[in-house]
C-alpha cells in the first residue's frame, strides 16, 4: 500500500514522503490516526504542488538544521550518574539525559531527535546520533562517569 506521510514517523519516513507499507499498518493505524493518507494520483498532484510552493521554506529549515549541526559538531558530553561499586549504573542513560546536558551547554535539542545506539548501563564512552533533518544528522560522543559523592 502506497501512502503519503503527514508527519515524521521513526523508522518509516519523514513528512511528505511517499512510502510503501503493509496494508494493515496503513489502514488500521496510519490513516485513522491522521499520520498518513492514501497516495492516490490526486493526492500525489496536491503533494507535488505543495512541495513546489514550500521549496524555499524547506531550504530554510534545512539551512537552520545545518547551522545547528555545525554548532554541535565539536561537542562532547560528560554525564555524571550514580554508579554501584562494580561500575554499573543505577538505571540507564538515555536521550533525556543527553538532551539535558546539551541544554546546559546552550543547545536546545528536542529529546525525540536523539537516539542512542547502545543501551547505556555501565561507565564508559558512547555515541548518540542527533537527527536534525532527514539529510542532516550529527554524532555526539559522550562519556558516562561516576557521580562524586
Amino acid at each position: 500500500m502506497e501512502i503519503i506521510l503527514k508527519e515524521d514517523i521513526a523508522n518509516l519516513g519523514y513528512k511528505n514522503d511517499i512510502v510503501n507499507v503493509k496494508s494493515g499498518y496503513g489502514r488500521n493505524y496510519l490513516i485513522p490516526t491522521g499520520k498518513a493518507v492514501i497516495a492516490s494520483p490526486a493526492a500525489k498532484k496536491m503533494l507535488a504542488e505543495e512541495l513546489k510552493q514550500r521549496a524555499h521554506k524547506l531550504e530554510k529549515i534545512k539551512k537552520d538544521a545545518e547551522e545547528l549541526a555545525a554548532k554541535l559538531e565539536g561537542v562532547s558530553l560528560k554525564i555524571a550518574t550514580k554508579v554501584s561499586s562494580t561500575g554499573t549504573i543505577f538505571g540507564s542513560v538515555g536521550n533525556i539525559q543527553i538532551a539535558d546536558e546539551l541544554a546546559k551547554l546552550g543547545h536546545n535539542v528536542d529529546r525525540k531527535l536523539i537516539t542512542v545506539k547502545d543501551t547505556v548501563k555501565e561507565v564508559g564512552s558512547y555515541k548518540a546520533v542527533v537527527r536534525l533533518h532527514k539529510e542532516v544528522s550529527v554524532e555526539i560522543p559522550f562519556e558516562v562517569v561516576a557521580e562524586e559523592a
